[in-house]
């Protein structure tokens, strides 16, 4: 091969090259690494010569990367001195030390306190040990000969069909033409020790790690040889001692690739000490009690560094910072929690309006189209729970008024919130309450604006309590685990509330040919079957309340052109389902080739709007003839009226003040957990949070809409973490072969939840035409996007998909390098029939029992700290409980 002064030759990634040729002075290799941008150069000039820093006992293990060839044509890499974070993540060490793969990325070091494959890795080494201890062989191919036929001919070697010239020809790649009749090797797939320093980056010269994947072997082979002398086989590779040989089936679960046990490897043989060590050994026994000896050392150093592993300590193993547990003083003083809040939050209050409009970085467009998703994500809840409570209160809490407080509550925290990413809505257990307060009301002969006041103020104290005595610091309890099925479990209600509305529209049109023409004289009790009895499915109640089609709507159109057939119900699921696949695929179509990326994302932006605009329009317009379920409406009289506080009795507000209670517990608890949803490390918020003041605003807002009879509001989930979504900028990377998304910074800014609270607040000049174009098939759609959207990223539901996967389809995820596979799906399972308990619960036909539902939620923390350790360790449920 001619190569001329100024030849540039771009590298993919860094390869060992050797020259085919038997003996030691010509048996040369390159083990250059450069990196993505780097080349390799081709320089006549000889006058330089090859530096060699004096590093103590690694004099001549970690060299600078430079060595001249037989021809006298020089080798040498041009590489980043710096090592960019991106670039070595958490892999590279304090100092600079760190394993560089073949492809140019460094590798994380193999985890020996937290990565139970580590211990697996080389246990399975140690029983099936292949060990060279004296090699002799000289040249690369030689060695490697010798180690593939020791694998070959063990005796519980299961490899039949092993061919060894094939199994070398994998080993390498040939590369270039043929240089005066010898030929050019490229070895396919290493792993070197290097430091990154001031001067460059340097190679540890004493070892390679070489890894192989083939199609004819059925298990996983590991073979070290330890040669005699030193081998010079090129650059980076001057003074080799050790080769450790893995071999690996292609398709192997994740965690079990041959790069992950090459990496375990690896990490072991990166401390001199240890290598050293290594020479001294006389048998394989000898050998193999180091290896037990450095793994030992390599688990504790999490527990404190041994003085001679300070050098190489290993900066990847995270140090899990202690839990302290609350202790009585961390309540007091009274306030302190909402000063820090405060101090934290209020000198970047001007941010939250200036952020993203002014300055270099502006991103407008996307606090507009994500305005415009949260006004859709916000406006169809409430108009489905305003009919809803229509229904239940006979008209004293109706769509106009929860409206009007969606959009007075949500403008108030948009202004004055610490976390104004944070979404408020009412909820169904918020109408479940307000359903029992009716109920109580009709059997007790109460006013239920005054009673329903009463509770809401109590409610109201009571989160002031807990707002100024710091309770807000219990929810460092909830562990990720248990965050997530409680998420999961909000998820699965509005996917239900979805299935039984179409079900309902399918039991009361598709089982007739001519509908239920006497619907209209049926009374309100009747249609949601209740009477004056509580036990009554309150999902039941929602579906219902959504279907009928009561005397105030023969307005909309006709009793006379009521068309009540098959074909309403038909078009409903087409409608539902296909708002849903409009709305998803435009929310995944940023991923797609198509369009400008700036119109992808859009597009993405504005799958919501879209959606429910398109099949509003297809329904009211493209089936005319066909008429479709819509929601109730009655216009308020007077839109606020203050409640008669005095009109009740003392034990009457007794009673209120037990309901408040009960209610405050809910609020307490879905406020902070969904902030805490919000804030989550991996959202990368750099603001700050401000949990204490925001319960006490909570309260404070509620107080009003209580005496205004409005409906009561707290954060939301999904829409809060689907919130910081949309103002999210997100990166795609890929991981052995896994596409993952990473947020990088998130726009924290308050003008998408001011605007859409505005846009809510003008939707009552709507009502009730154009809003009752809307039809119900359509919420449900959005209810069944709301719940899609809000799996993607919940571990519960990733591990449960786990059960149906290729075990070589896992992703490599921190809870599958650090816990045993069956470890993950007891735990899995555990939170499933935790998951079933809430739904017993939380979904029960009872009203009484759904009232004690956040007792339910507050007993997981006592499950989570003291039954499930008895079951799995404590060190794997802290694995699967951490963020990464």
């Amino acid at each position: 091969m001619l190569m001329t002064a100024g030849t540039v030759v771009r590298m993919r990634a860094a390869r060992c090259w050797e020259e085919g040729s038997h003996s030691e002075n010509s048996s040369m290799s390159q083990c250059a690494y450069p990196e993505d941008a780097g080349y390799l150069k081709c320089d006549m000039d000889d006058a330089s010569e090859t530096h060699e820093e004096s590093l103590g006992e690694e004099a001549f293990d970690t060299v600078n990367s430079s060595i001249v060839s037989g021809e006298s044509v020089r080798f040498f890499v041009h590489v980043n001195l710096q090592v960019q974070p991106s670039q070595a993540a958490e892999s590279e060490l304090p100092d600079g030390c760190g394993l560089l793969h073949t492809s140019r990325k460094y590798l994380k070091l193999k985890n020996f306190e937290e990565e139970i494959r580590a211990h697996r890795d080389l246990d399975g080494f140690l029983d099936r040990a292949s060990i060279i201890l004296n090699e002799t062989a000289t040249s690369l191919d030689d060695v490697l000969r010798a180690m593939l036929l020791r694998l070959v001919h063990k005796p519980d070697n299961t490899e039949s069909d092993c061919n060894l010239d094939l199994l070398m020809a994998v080993l390498f790649t040939d590369a270039g033409t043929p240089m005066e009749g010898k030929a050019v090797h490229l070895l396919s797939d290493t792993i070197q020790g290097v430091t990154a320093t001031v001067t460059g980056v340097q190679y540890q010269q004493s070892w390679l790690c070489i890894i192989c994947t083939s199609k004819s072997l059925l298990k996983r082979h590991v073979c070290i040889s330890r040669l005699v002398r030193p081998q010079n086989w090129g650059e980076n590779c001057c003074e080799v001692r050790f080769v450790i040989l893995v071999l690996a089936p292609p398709k192997m679960k994740s965690t079990k690739t041959a790069t992950e046990v090459g990496r375990t490897f690896a990490t072991m043989f990166l401390d001199i000490t240890f290598r050293q060590k290594l020479l001294k050994t006389r048998t394989e026994e000898e050998f193999k009690e180091a290896l037990v000896h450095q793994r030992q050392l390599l688990t504790m150093m999490d527990q404190g560094l041994t003085p001679s592993l300070k050098h190489y300590s290993i900066s990847s193993i995270c140090i899990p910072k202690s839990h302290q547990p609350l202790q009585q003083k961390d309540f007091f003083p009274v306030g302190k929690g909402i000063r820090e809040d405060f101090a934290r939050r209020f000198p970047v209050y001007p941010l939250d309006f200036t952020d993203g409009i002014i300055g270099k970085n502006k991103a407008v467009g996307k606090f507009i189209t994500t305005t415009l998703f949260l006004y859709f994500a916000c406006l169809l809840p409430t108009i489905a729970f305003g009919s809803l409570n229509d229904e239940i209160t006979y008209g004293a809490i109706d769509v106009q008024k929860t409206i009007a407080g969606q959009s007075i509550g949500g403008l108030l925290y948009a202004l004055f919130s610490g976390q104004p990413l944070v979404v408020l809505l009412t909820t169904a257990p918020l109408a479940l309450y307000t359903h029992v307060i009716r109920g109580i009301c009709d059997d007790y002969d109460l006013d239920f604006n005054t009673f329903y006041a009463w509770t809401g103020l109590w409610n109201s104290f009571f989160l002031t309590l807990y707002a100024l005595f710091n309770f807000s610091l219990i929810m460092s309890l909830f562990k990720r685990s248990t965050e997530e099925i409680i998420a999961l479990f909000i998820s699965m209600t509005f996917v239900l509330d979805a299935v039984k509305g179409i079900v309902k529209i399918f039991q009361k049109y598709y089982g007739t040919s001519h509908g239920n023409h006497n619907a209209d004289h049926i009374s309100v009790l009747s249609l949601l079957g209740l009477g004056t009895s509580l036990n009554t499915s309150f999902h039941t109640a929602l579906n219902t309340s959504l279907l009928a089609n009561p005397p105030e709507l023969t307005s909309v159109s006709s009793r006379s052109a009521e068309h009540s057939s098959r074909e309403t119900a038909v078009l409903s699921l087409l409608i539902m389902l296909g708002t849903l696949w409009l709305s998803y695929t435009l929310y995944q179509f940023k991923k797609s080739p198509y369009l400008h990326p700036y119109m992808r994302e859009i597009l993405s932006d504005c799958a919501l709007p879209i959606s429910v605009l398109t099949f509003s329009i297809i329904s009211s317009y493209g089936f005319q003839e066909i008429n479709m379920s819509k929601f109730r409406y009655n216009p308020s009289e007077r839109l606020f009226k203050i409640a008669e506080m005095q009109s009740l009795s003392l034990g009457a507000i007794g009673s209120a003040m037990g309901l408040g209670f009960l209610l405050s517990m809910l609020f307490f608890i879905e406020q902070n957990l969904v902030a805490a949803l919000a804030n989550a490390p991996e959202n990368r918020l750099v603001k700050g949070t401000a949990y204490h003041w925001d319960l006490l605003l909570i309260a404070i807002i509620n107080t009003g809409l209580s005496l205004f009879g409005m409906p009561w509001i707290h954060a939301a989930y999904p829409h809060s973490p689907l919130h910081v979504r949309a103002l999210a900028v997100v990166e795609e990377r890929v991981e052995n072969g896994h596409i993952y998304e990473t947020i990088v910074n998130v726009w924290e800014t308050r003008l998408t939840t001011l605007g859409a609270s505005i846009l809510v607040g003008f939707s009552l000049l709507l009502l009730p035409l154009p809003l009752q174009w809307i039809p119900k098939p359509v919420l449900y759609g959005l209810f069944l996007y709301i719940a899609l959207t809000s799996i993607d990223a919940n571990q519960l539901f990733e591990r449960m998909a786990l059960l149906l996967k290729d075990q070589a389809s896992y992703p490599p995820t921190h809870y599958i390098r650090r816990v045993p596979q069956r470890k993950i799906h007891y735990f899995t399972g555990l939170q499933v029939l935790q998951l079933l308990l809430l739904c017993a619960f939380g979904m029960s036909p009872l009203p009484y029992m759904k009232m004690i539902f956040p007792l339910i939620m507050m007993a997981m923390i006592p499950i989570r700290y003291k039954l499930l350790p008895r079951i799995i360790e404590a060190k794997y449920l802290d694995a699967m409980d951490a963020e990464h």
